[in-house]
């Protein structure tokens, strides 16, 4: 069979993305905005946007740092802590710019030391949530040390998402970046829906967690630019992740995780966890979808489920990837410094048809 040449798709959306902040915002929103038309952008940061009013000014200042000609449309979060107000869902859900609210277990990954300690102080939240159609979208791992990190997410299910899908059964729920065959099998046997008749129940994918398991943080050394949160895991484990994605259940569909840290910052003693992947994310998806034979479906994970869980319009431009070889960066400018993006040196088997310039 002739291998297609070319790929044109509905623009797609990222639906789990970290910006950071500040002079940051420079180099991560044209990064994101050259590949997705709308992105879910993450909360956490210093201080954490635990507001509206503090989502609405971060949104500014990431409209702000967009190229010229973009339309690029960040979709705010909030961050939920033990006092989060049960108003402050109200006043997020009649912005009209606030999409859901983050629900990261204290002390679960990068700057989430502010997060929730006991889900049942937040329970009058979710009572909201579920009143006024705000999604949760929640990091699914647990963080007692007792508890193997490569077993957090499968126990964070037992323990955790049982009970809050019981006693809230028409919460709408993204368990994001799904890393096992625990969580994908989870997904699948929850079959409510909404009014709109779309799951109440959806699971977004990175590329990384796609594309490689756990030895790749090990292969001949130390690889720091492999490390993220939740942990690559068995082969198993990505194996589950592969069919789910490429199978056509709109539950699952794309968020990228993108999670920049500077290279200083990850090749440390005790390196951040995050992968750099906004600039080259589309190729890393197609990659991962046409070793699967799946290409075709490329487009719903990547363009349809998400926006219609969330019950937003699908996008109206598209774009294309070019087959031939498109050699990621060794390293990319960043702040003050550089940056390491996943897969650095290699040539990957696509490449996005551009224009304009980016950063690096």
């Amino acid at each position: 069979m002739t291998q297609p040449q070319t790929l044109t798709i509905t623009r797609p959306d990222d639906w789990h993305l970290h910006l950071r902040d500040d002079a940051a915002l420079a180099y991560t929103v044209p990064w994101s905005a050259a590949q997705f038309a709308r992105a879910i952008v993450m909360p956490n940061l210093r201080p954490a946007v635990v507001s509206t009013a503090q989502a609405l000014d971060y949104r500014m200042r990431i409209l702000s740092s967009r190229p010229y000609g973009s339309v690029f449309e960040p979709l705010m979060t909030l961050y939920l802590t033990d006092s989060t107000p049960p108003a402050e869902i109200v006043r997020a859900r009649a912005s009209g710019v606030v999409h859901a609210v983050k629900l990261y277990p204290a002390g679960a990954t990068t700057n989430s030391d502010s997060g929730v300690t006991d889900l049942e102080r937040v329970y009058p939240v979710f009572e909201v949530m579920q009143a006024e159609g705000m999604p949760l979208l929640i990091h699914g791992e647990v963080t007692d040390s007792q508890v193997d990190v490569f077993d957090r997410e499968a126990v964070f299910i037992e323990r955790h998402l049982v009970r809050i899908r019981r006693d809230f059964p028409a919460l709408k729920i993204v368990l994001e970046h799904v890393t096992t065959a625990q969580a994908v099998r989870y997904v699948r046997d929850q079959t409510a829906l909404d009014a709109r008749g779309t799951p109440l129940l959806a699971a977004t994918i990175t590329a990384h967690h796609l594309l490689y398991n756990r030895n790749a943080m090990f292969a001949g050394g130390m690889r720091p630019h492999y490390y993220c949160l939740p942990i690559l895991k068995r082969e198993q484990h990505r194996q589950a992740l592969l069919e789910a994605a490429t199978s056509g259940d709109a539950r699952f569909f794309l968020g990228t995780d993108s999670a920049p840290h500077a290279r200083v910052l990850k090749e440390a003693a005790c390196g951040c966890a995050g992968c750099l992947t906004a600039p080259h994310a589309l190729e890393l998806y197609a990659h991962a979808f046409e070793q699967c034979g799946a290409l075709h479906r490329l487009e719903g994970f990547a363009s349809f489920y998400g926006a219609d869980f969330y019950g937003l319009k699908r996008n109206d431009s598209r774009v294309t990837l070019l087959r031939g070889g498109s050699t990621v960066p060794e390293r990319l400018p960043y702040v003050d410094g550089d940056i390491v993006p996943l897969d650095a040196g290699r040539t990957l088997d696509w490449r996005l048809e551009r224009s304009g310039s980016l950063p690096g």
